[in-house]
């Protein structure tokens, strides 16, 4: 999600802040804190984080395709590209589908995922629908409303093993942001399953949800629901998409920039989030081993190329991470 306008784009390459930099630098830059020696093994110690590019509206929806980082610009309404250099690029302008969209709401793209076509799937926040953008940026409408009902405002979108698609839908993009909202037309935020050219509503019972991912082995769901209070979900998946036995990964706390929202995997089960203060790092048991600490509210984050670097998409900027894990790259990533 996103709620927050800034200036003009500058992209930029900063020198990497290391962890036994200077304490002051320690307290606002960018740095891993680790909580459990577990961390070790998921993130190297003296690992730099580098922000290389800033100077954006709200950035979201990170996806690694043909070699560069997508990624939205919520309040600036436009998707672009980052390149390993920090080059930028705008890929589409009006990117949130209204054609005469307010300016400074949450109206642009959001997340984004490969399709097993080559294209990219993207949530328009503005236009309520998820859309394939194609190799030449053309943009077709996918799915747009649910039994003559249009849609919340799509957020974040996950392929399953199976092939179904699965999505988040909150009210974020609706003007005021609220269930309260006049043009509001579902009587729920849910989670929503598409397979076969059917539309399932799956969880209808969360209040703002909002990341997704799958276990590696596809038989955990897991759910971030922007609340408050911010939690993350995990369900059971059986067979045709049915979900049984919800219980609570993880509460965050209160306190921090940023809130409860995007969530990546890696290949050994470790739940990647954001939330107040940064980025956890959490097992599949629950618990947390780490933070990435950024000097800016973090929305969501992506592995790209083999696996081990983590772009973290954070209020006006970019920033980016080796791993020592690898994470999961999307069902169709390319």
């Amino acid at each position: 999600m996103s709620m927050r306008t800034a200036p003009l784009l500058a992209a930029a390459l900063l020198a990497p802040l290391a962890l036994l930099a200077p304490a002051a630098a320690q307290e606002t830059g960018p740095r891993v804190e680790r909580l459990d020696p577990a961390l070790d093994s998921l993130i190297a110690p003296g690992t730099a984080v580098e922000r290389i590019a800033t100077g954006f509206g709200f950035t979201e929806g990170p996806l690694w395709h043909d070699g560069r980082l997508w990624f939205s610009d919520v309040s600036g309404d436009t998707l672009r590209a980052v390149d390993p250099a920090g080059r930028v690029e705008e890929l589409i302008g009006n990117a949130g589908g209204l054609p005469n969209p307010p300016a400074g709401k949450s109206i642009g793209p959001n997340g984004m995922v490969s399709d097993r076509d080559g294209s990219v799937l993207m949530a328009q926040m503005g236009a309520r629908r998820i859309v394939r953008v194609d190799a030449n940026r053309r943009v077709t409408p996918v799915i747009t409303d649910y039994r003559g009902k249009r849609l919340n405002s799509p957020n974040d979108l996950v392929f399953a093993a199976d092939g179904a698609l699965w999505f988040t839908d909150p009210p974020f993009g609706l003007y005021n942001g609220m269930d309260s909202d006049p043009a509001k037309q579902l009587p729920y935020n849910a989670v929503f399953r598409y397979a076969g050219g059917e539309l399932t509503p799956v969880i209808t019972d969360l209040k703002l949800p909002n990341g997704i991912g799958f276990s590696p082995d596809g038989r955990t769901l897991y759910v971030t629901d922007y609340g408050p209070p911010g939690m993350i979900y995990a369900y059971d998946v059986g067979r045709g998409g049915t979900i049984s036995r919800r219980r609570v990964l993880i509460s965050f706390p209160a306190g921090g920039a940023g809130g409860a929202d995007g969530l990546k995997v890696d290949r050994r089960g470790n739940v990647w989030a954001t939330g107040p203060g940064g980025i956890r790092v959490i097992s599949p048991a629950g618990k947390v081993l780490g933070r990435v600490v950024l000097p800016e509210a973090a929305a969501n984050l992506a592995f790209a190329g083999d696996g081990h670097t983590l772009y973290i998409t954070a209020s006006t900027s970019v920033y980016r991470l080796r791993t020592a894990v690898a994470g999961m790259l999307p069902r169709y990533a390319r």
